[in-house]
């Protein structure tokens, strides 16, 4: 696919600017089990697909601040979205209920940063 500059885009990154870095580093890593790519002492780079990757930087450290989780969501479509679910709840992580919505089912949870994460299937 070309872009208005016809340049095919190859890599794709998104950027989530959080207060509470630490805990929300800890969530991708740690819950969510994201492989990290790069990191620096203010920001990590964790990979979601070959060329697709989502960084989270600390919003202390940078130009730009914190959305607080406000008109953002990630969504992410998974092969289970049952299995997904059971192994959040497995976990301990408050999630909602697995919901129809779109003629698929998807269920919804917040990181630490009050980003919303909506897994689907």
């Amino acid at each position: 696919m070309e872009t208005i500059f016809n340049e095919k885009i190859i890599r794709s990154n998104t950027i989530l600017y959080c207060e509470h870095w630490n805990k929300t580093i800890k969530f991708y890593r740690d819950i969510l089990k994201l492989p990290i790519t790069h990191e620096t002492d203010w920001l990590v780079e964790f990979q979601l697909l070959d060329h697709s990757y989502l960084s989270i930087a600390d919003a202390h450290r940078a130009t730009i601040q914190s959305a607080k989780g406000i008109g953002l969501t990630l969504s992410f479509k998974v092969e289970d979205v049952d299995r997904a679910h059971g192994l959040l709840c497995g976990l301990g992580i408050k999630v909602s209920e697995i919901k129809s919505i779109w003629g698929e089912r998807a269920f919804y949870l917040h990181d630490p940063e009050g980003h919303r994460i909506e897994f689907w299937a």
